[in-house]
C-alpha cells in the first residue's frame, strides 16, 4: 500500500535498530512508513504505536494489516503512548522512535490549514481538538503573537509582525492560511532561504499543538519508564526540538546530578541510564533531500538506555 508520506531518514533509521527483537514502540506512527519498513526488516518484531490524526491511523491500520497481531495501535499523543503501557509490556521494548515533524499529507491537504496556500486556517494535528490556528491569530494579543514568533519562530521583526497581523484583524477577522501569508508577506529571512511567513506558520503551528511540551513530557516519559536494553530515535525539525533532544539525552548520561557548587556528591552518583550514540545529529544525505526537500532540515539523535 503506497504511501501519501515520504518517510524521512529511513535507510538511516532502518540501520539503528537493524536486528531488533522484541517490541518497538513508533510514537509518531503516520502513515507507517517507519514501522512498515521496520517490521519487514525485524521479523521478531513486534510494534506498538499511536498518532493523534484518525486519518493517518486508518490508513496505518490497513498498511500494516498483513502483520496481524505483531501491530497494536492506539490513538494518542506520544507523551502519553508510555503511560498507558503495562509494565509486562515495557519490559520488553528494544526500541523507540518519533518522527515529530508534521507529515506531507498534512502539509499538502487544503483542508488541514498548515500550508501557506491553504484556504483554510486550521493546523491542528488531531482534529477533535477545539483549538486551532484561527484562535491563536484571531484572539492573541500583540504580545503574545510577537513573543511566539520570536521564540518558535526565531523571527527578529516578530514584533512588527504581531502588530500588522492585529491591525489586519481588526479590520476583518482572517480565516485563511493564504490570507495570513499575504499579511505576513513574501521575502527573505536575513541569513536563511527561508520567508518569514513560513516560520510564521511553524511557530503558530507549534503553538497549536503544544509541540515542545509534547515532546518534553515524552521525553520525561521515556526516562521513567524504567527501559532496559532500548535504543531511543528522536528525530527532529526544529532548532529548539533539536536543542532540547541534544541536552536531554547528555543530562541522561550524567551519573551525578548534585549541584555545581556542592562539595561533594550526595545524590549517589549513579542516575546515569545510558549512553548517546550519535555524537552528531544524523542528517539527510544529499540524494535524499534531492528526492524529499522536506528532509533537509530533518536531525536524528540516538540514545541507548542500558538501565540503572
Amino acid at each position: 500500500m503506497q504511501s501519501p508520506h515520504i518517510s524521512v531518514l529511513l535507510d538511516e533509521v532502518l540501520g539503528v535498530f537493524h536486528g531488533l527483537n522484541g517490541t518497538f514502540i513508533d510514537c509518531t506512527l503516520g502513515y507507517g512508513g517507519h514501522s512498515g519498513a521496520l517490521l519487514e526488516q525485524n521479523k521478531n518484531l513486534r510494534l506498538i504505536a499511536c498518532d493523534k490524526d484518525d486519518e493517518a491511523i486508518e490508513f496505518s491500520k490497513k498498511r500494516l494489516e498483513n502483520f496481524g497481531d505483531r501491530v497494536k495501535i492506539y490513538k494518542s499523543d506520544f507523551s502519553g503512548l508510555i503511560k498507558i503501557l503495562s509494565t509486562e509490556e515495557l519490559k520488553n521494548v528494544r526500541g523507540i522512535l518519533a518522527d515529530i515533524g508534521v507529515s506531507s499529507l498534512q502539509l499538502d491537504k487544503n483542508e488541514r490549514g498548515f500550508s501557506i496556500n491553504s484556504d483554510t486556517l486550521d493546523m491542528r494535528m488531531d482534529r477533535a481538538c477545539k483549538f486551532s490556528a484561527a484562535d491563536v491569530i484571531n484572539s492573541y494579543s500583540q504580545q503574545n503573537l510577537a513573543e511566539i514568533f520570536s521564540k518558535y519562530g526565531e523571527l527578529a521583526n516578530a514584533k512588527a509582525l504581531a502588530a500588522k497581523i492585529v491591525s489586519a484583524r481588526n479590520l476583518k477577522k482572517i480565516t485563511s492560511a493564504k490570507e495570513l501569508a499575504s499579511i505576513i508577506g513574501a521575502g527573505r529571512v536575513n541569513g536563511r532561504s527561508v520567508s518569514p511567513a513560513i516560520l510564521a506558520f511553524q511557530a503558530i503551528r507549534i503553538e497549536v499543538n503544544d509541540e515542545l511540551g509534547e515532546l518534553n513530557r515524552l521525553l520525561e516519559s521515556i526516562k521513567n519508564a524504567n527501559l532496559k536494553e532500548c535504543k531511543v530515535a528522536i528525530i527532529s525539525f526544529h532548532s529548539l526540538e533539536d536543542r532540547i533532544v541534544k541536552n536531554t539525552f547528555k543530562s541522561w548520561t550524567q551519573s551525578c546530578i548534585c549541584p555545581p557548587n556542592a562539595m561533594r556528591c550526595e545524590c549517589g552518583n549513579d542516575h546515569a541510564i545510558g549512553e548517546i550514540l550519535t555524537k552528531k545529529a544524523i542528517v539527510a544525505s544529499r540524494k535524499e533531500i534531492a528526492a524529499n526537500p522536506r528532509s533537509s532540515s530533518a536531525k536524528m539523535r540516538v540514545f541507548e538506555i542500558k538501565g540503572r
